[in-house]
């Protein structure tokens, strides 16, 4: 019999963010899909990359702060190697702000959000082939509006329109900003949903739809390189600079 699969939530930084009540909440989410969990709320579960390693998912949920570059280097390793990563808003992409090999990894950086909390956008879903947004419907919610720099590489399955409120990024014109993409890492797969501000949010349905599949497609990351054959030694080199 195989052993169940196993989820690493680590959740801390800015607390307007309700960190540990969206671990809570997504925590119950991946238990549904037949994970075993296992939350912290301490940086100090990402200093041993063999135990990083031996999870299939790590999903991180905080906001800011500062983190060792070695725990960095070893989530990095252990996503390289075949676990999954995924989180949300600024739990994931407005994490560790000096990290740049954090951006890399994640594929993209909050930089603003115009007009704050409560700003109403519609979210359109994109390649409609890919199981993460099949099925899924375009809708309207109320919350920041992220304004992201964002990696080439992504792949985009939701966008929203900006500006929607007016400043000096408005003389740009009409941008589409990716919401939600997956990138790959290696062997390991990265998912991104730009919407969670606080559990209101990630409790919406189409939200927490959105972090559903997300978590399990990333949990199957390791699935999926052996049935391509994809191992992490073939995307590795012996530089030691990134």
């Amino acid at each position: 019999m195989q052993a169940p699969k196993t989820a690493l939530i680590v959740w801390g930084g800015w607390d307007g963010h309700e960190p540990q009540a969206i671990a809570q909440f997504f925590a119950q989410q991946i238990r549904e899909l037949g994970m075993q969990v296992t939350i912290s709320d301490s940086l100090d579960s990402f200093a041993d990359l063999t135990q990083l390693s031996s999870y299939s998912l790590i999903v991180p949920i905080w906001t800011m702060g500062e983190i060792p570059d070695k725990y960095v280097e070893n989530i990095c390793e252990a996503v390289a190697s075949g676990v999954g990563l995924a989180g949300c808003h600024g739990g994931m992409c407005d994490a560790f702000r000096s990290s740049v090999l954090w951006q890399f990894m994640t594929g993209g950086n909050w930089v603003s959000h115009p007009g704050g909390d409560g700003v109403k956008q519609r979210i359109h879903f994109k390649n409609r082939d890919s199981e993460l947004s099949a099925g899924l419907r375009d809708f309207d919610i109320e919350t920041e509006h992220y304004y992201l720099q964002v990696d080439p590489a992504n792949n985009v399955l939701a966008t929203t329109i900006f500006p929607s409120i007016n400043w000096y990024h408005s003389a740009n014109g009409m941008v589409e900003m990716p919401v939600m993409w997956t990138k790959m890492w290696a062997t390991g797969r990265v998912f991104y949903n730009a919407l969670g501000h606080n559990l209101a949010i990630v409790s919406d349905s189409n939200v927490s739809e959105m972090m559903r599949r997300g978590f399990e497609w990333a949990a199957n990351s390791r699935e999926a390189a052996l049935q391509h054959g994809y191992t992490k030694d073939m995307y590795s080199n012996n530089l030691q600079n990134y």
